[in-house]
């Protein structure tokens, strides 16, 4: 447990105002006689917060003050390291959206709340807020509107229907979907749901949907293991029932940047004697796969299985014959 988190604990139980014994703090927190001092010390000297030790009691309690009784606000949050990230995010997927529709009014004080959480002590569009960037790439832009009533039905759980625009086959298609979870993957948001066209779990590109109404029926609800198993255990947004496994090489220099990242939870990685990254994993579709392996051509070889490596060649010779031909 982090210091953040454990401070958090702590005013929880002062707010509840509970006079709260060493012994118990340290069975409930699971830390040492120093760890606890160290933090309680934190909180009255670092966070000005208001707490005081009963000597005849021999407990810790939070002061009251003032004509209001009310204890005294503390004067600001102390994130960690993973906390800090997790609010850079939020401020990102924020300026993600466009602030100029008709949800300006309800996302730009999301945004200058975060920055304010961050401990910067400026406005949202003030120039030292803007000193971290997270940058994105390939970013599909959403149409506000459908990704609103997509959250609602989630949040409510209801069925959706919906217009889906397939761009592999250049079809829409109206499709009624109890909604399960919302993705957000290489910048992009994904609806998981169970579609009741195709009686199955899917996936949709949350960009890709042309029109969206929440009806009154109720979503169908689908176990956490059965939405991984059928749309997390491949690799990428891909997903399908047959999960198969690649194995993949990639020469010594490649491997210096290919070793330090990882492609999906359950990879299976290796050095070998000649210092080459061996990976692999698992995949269903091998659409995604395929395109983060040419990323890497030709510091990369596609050991197994063979059709997968055949694709790979197949992509390669396509783009080379297609080379070829503009310079005749």
């Amino acid at each position: 447990m982090s210091q953040s988190e454990r401070l958090y604990r702590l005013m929880s139980w002062f707010d509840s105002g509970r006079c709260l014994s060493r012994d118990w703090l340290l069975k409930e927190m699971g830390v040492s006689r120093a760890t606890l001092m160290r933090d309680m010390a934190y909180l009255q000297n670092c966070m000005c917060a208001p707490v005081a030790y009963d000597a005849e009691r021999r407990c810790w309690y939070m002061e009251r003050r003032g004509s209001s009784g009310t204890r005294s606000e503390l004067p600001g949050l102390w994130f960690g390291a993973d906390e800090l990230a997790a609010l850079l995010s939020m401020q990102h997927l924020l300026e993600q959206l466009d602030a100029s529709g008709f949800l300006a009014d309800r996302i730009e004080p999301l945004r200058e709340r975060v920055v304010e959480l961050l401990g910067t002590g400026l406005r949202a569009d003030a120039q030292g807020a803007r000193r971290i960037r997270l940058a994105s790439v390939a970013t599909r832009r959403l149409h506000l509107p459908h990704f609103q009533m997509v959250a609602r039905a989630l949040l409510l759980r209801r069925c959706l229907r919906i217009g889906y625009h397939a761009r592999s086959r250049q079809q829409t298609t109206q499709r009624t979907v109890s909604p399960q979870r919302l993705v957000y993957y290489r910048d992009n948001w994904y609806l998981d749901a169970w579609c009741h066209l195709r009686d199955a779990l899917r996936s949709f590109a949350v960009d890709s949907i042309v029109a969206a109404q929440m009806l009154d029926e109720v979503a169908r609800e689908v176990p956490d293991s059965e939405l991984d198993d059928v749309l997390a255990s491949g690799y990428g947004i891909f997903a399908g029932a047959t999960v198969r496994w690649a194995t993949l090489r990639f020469g010594a220099e490649r491997a210096r940047w290919v070793s330090a990242e990882v492609w999906h939870p359950d990879q299976q990685s290796q050095w070998d004697a000649e210092g080459r990254w061996l990976l692999r994993l698992p995949f269903a579709d091998p659409r995604e796969l395929v395109m983060d392996i040419l990323r890497h051509v030709p510091e990369v070889e596609v050991l197994a299985p063979y059709d997968l490596e055949e694709e790979v060649l197949r992509r390669l010779r396509a783009g080379l014959a297609r080379m070829e031909l503009r310079d005749e």
